[in-house]
């Protein structure tokens, strides 16, 4: 963890391991795709030292994903919704913007919604769709089969 990028700020870039980690072929595959512990556990995390460089690079990779995804699968998007601890990580942020020129970054905040609520948020509106037993997943983001409600309501002592 780093804190408003305080440690990332004093590294610099490591454009080889960057570039060595941004040939991984998963970043190329079309959506839906998900990703877990088994691409992004432990081993994966040894690939940084644990260095303002390794945290410097961390973040610029963090962006260089996301930028790639706005841009191969984005649908010529001009603006990005940014939220969740990485808005507070200027290092990051900056790098989104210079991978994303000509697409407007906006906090969440700008929607009356604190950036920090992002799972909170997410789990109320799974929450209220379960309980209204409506379907809460988007096949076509997830790969699930058909469209369901997620969760259950369960009552007990």
């Amino acid at each position: 963890f780093d804190r408003g990028g305080r440690i990332a700020r004093q590294g610099r870039l490591d454009r080889k391991l960057l570039n060595e980690l941004l040939r991984d072929p998963y970043y190329a595959r079309r959506p839906p795709k998900s990703a877990g512990r088994e691409q992004y556990g432990s081993e994966f995390v040894r690939r940084f030292p644990a260095t303002p460089d390794g945290l410097h690079t961390a973040a610029a990779f963090t962006a260089a994903t996301v930028a790639e995804g706005v841009i191969r699968f984005g649908g010529g998007a001009t603006e990005l919704i940014v939220s969740g601890g990485g808005v507070h990580h200027p290092v990051l942020m900056a790098y989104l913007g210079g991978f994303l020129p000509g697409v407007t970054l906006r906090r969440m905040e700008e929607f009356g919604v604190s950036a920090d609520a992002k799972e909170a948020v997410a789990f109320a509106l799974l929450a209220v769709e379960t309980w209204y037993r409506r379907a809460a997943n988007v096949p076509s983001a997830t790969g699930a089969r058909r469209a369901v409600p997620l969760g259950q309501i369960a009552w007990g002592d």
